[in-house]
């Protein structure tokens, strides 16, 4: 199998063509990757950005490219030695009538040629949902009208410049005297005719008829279980990857398909042993990819989630959520925080879902013979009960039922969910976990193949949407931990744990990726380094949230007799502001804090809106919303002088400390198990918030500029200027290391080190060996009271008389300092890990057996 040393995540669209994208791929070369890593390039809905609303999966989009930039990509690729790895999306495509497989099933309903392709519920008309209001008032007000579609020349339904094809056989032989004279009566009977209904947007949790992708109406399910279906969703895929033009791909949201397992067997057997296959997969803190999948693990959000292990201050971050508790009467308490989230989400979001789940129970109730009119009353609430336990992303049962592990968890669910037992509740809770298990009659085992898929395929995105969607916009106490892969409000953080994950990457998925940044993370990789740092100061931190909601107390506004902000969103704010302050320009650029704004603004919107308390993506309180946006705005004017002072002075320190830890991160990611990841721009600092923010086009002219003379040279804390450069440098020689010695990284053994001394808990060292090969890697973490406290721009002081022992099979030989390139020999330990170098990363390289 072609196993990449290191990937490149490029974001193709918003600026970013196949063309474009050649004339920085000498750049990636020199970088040290040796894969581009590619977001979807198939054909999507006009003006995307991301790609994943796919409209022709055979297609590379033109907008972009089309095949002959990209195959003019590849070669380019190719020349430099470099392979190519691509984003699929199996689980959904566009619903819009540019993808022409949605537009012939809109057209011909059940009779199209693709009805089956897309996961609808042909039981009642397929719903459009289109309308600002009902279709009865939109008609009276003369919104939906007869027309000829201009693309087609189709006669269709028009509603405020978009036409909806009309069925054939509705219109025949009289398509001329309907155009001419398309009353309100003939216009709803025909619509009556068509084997689609138009329908108000908001209507979409309740009455949608197909699956769709999490909230995302826009986005409909593919059946790609379906032989027939997989084949013509993989068609130029396959040829891609047969061709040699592509040497691997990465699954969108596996959990989605109906049977991820048997899908992947189906993609290994049809791109062959060699290519290098990952998976988007959400990991609980307890839970492993399974085994027998055919993939070389995840897109790498579990590495996220252990790179906090090491950086956090466990021994803190209790003391944090304490001040942050006291300053803002909001409690944290994540397993109640999100069943919370998830009976909200089944109320309101996936009304739908639950009601079709509830629905299949009382089915199967019916053929089991069970007291139904004691069952009619319980049905949704059970199912929603033990959604709300499931702790999971979901089980991975099949036609023949769940394995012993997922049967075992879903029991443990059910332990937790406190009714009385033979309650008429208790009953349905039974009815659907025999169905899951497939423990039924014969003539019930439909009703539980139906059941088992959809529990399982809303069992993700219910979970989702309550964690990364709701909680972690809810609960601001660490924002830098509400980050995609990780455990609400997480209470333990050690050095351990994160050397026990990364002894288990090592053993179990070795070729995963590990990421650090991503287009769907919360906030960029060196954003959420300085803000792991929050966790060793929470005193300060706390004190300075209180000067500024002093100082900021005049810009507060009172939305319907309530505070706006409340102290919990201030919190949020002045947190996700530290984040990204711009600590090289400080408050003397007026035109760096107006930049900021036009960034910060459209967060503080989706923060609010995925917080769905005051405000929602449904709901929304706009004179909220608006008192909100005016603080921040209050936050980064120019005028509000004093607090911009105050707090730039209370940043430096955290920035500094920050910038430590996103070196730290950075050389653990590299050199630990795993192909490392590298998100477009990342490579210097990636101080983004959330999307769309996070998919902005780098400045790749600059940031070529800056390698073609980078040196890894000394870190100097009180020039942020210098910082950007530092770290691509490092990335850039770390990479080359990896790249030169694959075997060390791809199969290498991960070995915890134990250091000793007056800060060995500000320390974190490991090794990697691999027969005579062995490295040895260590450097600083936790270094942001010592940061503080000292004032020191350094850190050869804080690890001078730091010890690290060596094990037998390190001890005693002959190493080269990667820095220097000087060789020297070394005994049992390491002292003085950053003395006579210019970062404090200590990188020992040694390719001969122990004396």
């Amino acid at each position: 199998m072609c196993i990449p040393t290191a990937t490149y995540r490029v974001q193709f669209r918003n600026g970013m063509t196949f063309d474009r994208l050649t004339t920085h791929i000498s750049y990636l070369k020199q970088l040290g990757i040796s894969h581009l890593y590619a977001s979807p390039i198939f054909t999507a809905t006009d003006g995307s950005s991301h790609g994943y609303d796919v409209t022709d999966a055979n297609e590379i989009d033109p907008a972009i490219g089309g095949r002959a930039g990209f195959d003019r990509m590849v070669d380019a690729l190719k020349a430099e030695g470099l392979g190519l790895i691509l984003d699929i999306v199996p689980n959904h495509m566009a619903a819009s009538l540019e993808n022409r497989w949605w537009y012939d099933v809109v057209e011909n309903g059940p009779a199209s040629a693709y009805s089956g392709h897309f996961d609808i519920d042909w039981s009642r008309r397929l719903t459009l949902p289109v309308l600002d209001t009902s279709f009865e008032a939109a008609l009276e007000g003369n919104e939906i009208g007869v027309g000829r579609d201009p693309s087609t020349g189709k006669p269709s339904l028009t509603y405020r410049g978009s036409f909806f094809p009309l069925a054939p056989y509705s219109y025949a032989g009289r398509s001329e005297e309907i155009m001419k004279a398309a009353d309100r009566e003939t216009i709803a009977a025909l619509h009556d005719e068509q084997a689609y209904q138009l329908i108000p947007w908001r209507d979409v949790p309740r009455a949608l008829s197909y699956r769709r992708f999490f909230e995302i109406a826009g986005l409909v399910g593919v059946r790609v279980e379906d032989r027939q279906v997989f084949d013509d969703t993989h068609r130029l895929i396959l040829e891609l990857v047969r061709s040699g033009a592509v040497q691997g791909l990465r699954i969108d949201h596996v959990d989605g398909l109906t049977d991820p397992k048997a899908y992947l067997d189906r993609l290994r057997a049809a791109v062959g042993p060699d290519c290098y296959l990952t998976v988007e997969k959400i990991l609980g803190d307890d839970e492993t990819l399974p085994a027998d999948w055919p993939v070389s693990g995840t897109t790498g959000y579990e590495f996220i989630s252990a790179i906090s292990d090491a950086l956090v201050d466990g021994d803190n971050v209790g003391r944090l959520r304490q001040r942050y508790e006291a300053l803002t009467g909001h409690s944290v308490d994540g397993s109640a925080d999100v069943h919370a989230a998830k009976r909200l989400l089944l109320e309101k979001n996936f009304v739908g879902e639950l009601t079709r789940l509830g629905d299949l129970v009382l089915e199967a109730a019916e053929i089991e013979r069970y007291d139904m009119a004691e069952l009619e009353r319980s049905a949704r609430a059970a199912v929603t009960e033990l959604l709300i336990a499931f702790p999971r992303y979901r089980t991975y049962g099949t036609e023949t039922g769940l394995t012993s592990e997922d049967a075992d968890l879903l029991e443990t669910a059910r332990s937790t969910i406190q009714v009385e037992d033979g309650s008429p509740i208790s009953q349905a809770l039974d009815v659907g976990l025999r169905l899951l298990k497939g423990s039924v009659s014969v003539d019930a085992r439909p009703v539980a193949a139906s059941f088992r898929t959809r529990f399982q395929q809303l069992t993700g995105p219910l979970m989702a949407k309550s964690v990364e969607d709701t909680v972690f916009f809810r609960d601001n106490a660490v924002l830098a931990l509400n980050e995609v892969g990780s455990e609400a409000a997480q209470a333990q953080f050690s050095i351990e744990r994160f050397h026990e994950k990364m002894r288990m990457r090592a053993r179990h998925w070795p070729h995963a990726l590990s990421a650090t940044s991503t287009h769907d993370t919360k906030r960029g990789e060196d954003a959420r380094a300085r803000l792991y740092a929050l966790t060793e100061m929470p005193d300060v931190w706390a004190q300075a949230v209180d000067r500024w909601q002093s100082m900021n107390s005049g810009a507060l506004a009172n939305a319907e007799k309530s505070r706006a902000p409340e102290p919990n969103v201030e919190w949020m704010l002045y947190q996700a502001l530290a984040g990204v302050w711009p600590v090289e320009t400080g408050v003397a650029d007026a035109a760096s804090l107006k930049a900021l704004e036009e960034r910060f603004i459209p967060y503080v919107e989706k923060a609010l809106r995925e917080a769905k308390l005051r405000t929602s993506w449904l709901e929304p309180d706009e004179d909220y919303e608006a008192s909100v946006i005016a603080y921040a705005r209050h936050l980064l004017s120019p005028d509000n002088r004093r607090f911009l002072e105050d707090f730039t002075e209370t940043i430096v320190p955290l920035a500094r400390a920050g910038f430590v830890n996103s070196l730290s991160q950075t050389v653990i990611k590299l050199m630990a198990p795993g192909v490392p990841d590298v998100y477009q721009g990342s490579e210097a600092l990636d101080l983004s918030l959330v999307d769309p923010d996070n998919r902005r086009l780098p400045d790749f002219a600059s940031l070529d500029s800056n390698l073609a003379t980078a040196e890894v040279t000394n870190l100097d804390l009180s020039d942020p200027g210098s910082w950007a450069r530092l770290k691509q440098a490092l990335v850039a020689r770390l990479l080359t290391l990896r790249r030169d010695d694959p075997g060390l990284f791809a199969t290498g053994a991960y070995t915890p080190l134990a250091a000793s001394g007056a800060a060995a808990d500000a320390v974190i060292a490991f090794a990697r060996t691999d027969g005579a090969r062995a490295v040895i890697i260590a450097g600083p973490r936790l270094v942001g009271r010592t940061l503080r406290q000292q004032s020191i721009v350094g850190l050869p002081e804080l690890l001078s008389d730091v010890e690290i022992s060596l094990p037998t099979p390190l001890a005693d030989r002959r190493y080269r300092d990667l820095w220097s390139g000087r060789s020297r020999f070394v005994g049992n330990s390491i002292q003085a890990i950053a003395e006579a170098s210019p970062v404090p990363f200590l990188v020992l390289v040694s390719d001969e057996p122990a004396a």
